[in-house]
């Protein structure tokens, strides 16, 4: 006859070299990251916290310069009381090309060299154009900035972000 113990000791034994009827796998694709609650067309504006986007859920883009001119509209007067500011001067000689994800904004003035909020305001919304364009991954867009003195980037939008 069997001890209580003994026989439970066994018992335990007997179910943990049984296991839980799982078999190891190897590593396993968990798929693409979530992509947000955000859909649409965002624009993004200056803030004394960093660089803030704005949703224009009824903005329609045929082009990039179609999103040059959300932002060059500037904040509704509501974003500007939330302390939102557009630091991009208002110019209509502003035009955006982009092939395969690769974005070259033409722009009046000096840009070579910021990477301030101004910049990232241009940066981050050509960017989110370009996605809703084209399709481009987010973290595959890259802007280069033409102004009056050079060339500045390529910038990912995430540069400007992280701060």
């Amino acid at each position: 006859m069997m001890r209580p113990g003994t026989a439970a000791v066994c018992c335990l034994l007997a179910v943990a070299a049984t296991g839980c009827g799982i078999r190891p796998t190897g590593v396993t694709d968990g798929g693409s990251a979530p992509s947000g609650i955000s859909q649409g067309m965002r624009v993004y504006f200056a803030s004394d916290s960093g660089l803030r986007a704005v949703s224009r859920p009824d903005a329609r883009l045929h082009d990039l310069n179609a999103a040059l001119k959300l932002l060059l509209a500037g904040p509704t007067s509501e974003e500007r009381a939330a302390g939102l500011a557009n630091l991009i001067t208002r110019d209509e000689r502003y035009s955006a090309t982009s092939r395969h994800g690769i974005v070259t904004v033409n722009a009046p003035g000096r840009y070579v060299g910021f990477q301030d909020q101004s910049t990232g305001q241009l940066v981050c919304t050509i960017a989110r154009a370009e996605v809703l364009l084209h399709g481009t991954r987010p973290d595959k867009v890259q802007v280069t900035i033409v102004g009056a003195d050079g060339r500045a980037g390529p910038y990912q939008c995430q540069q400007f972000l992280s701060r």
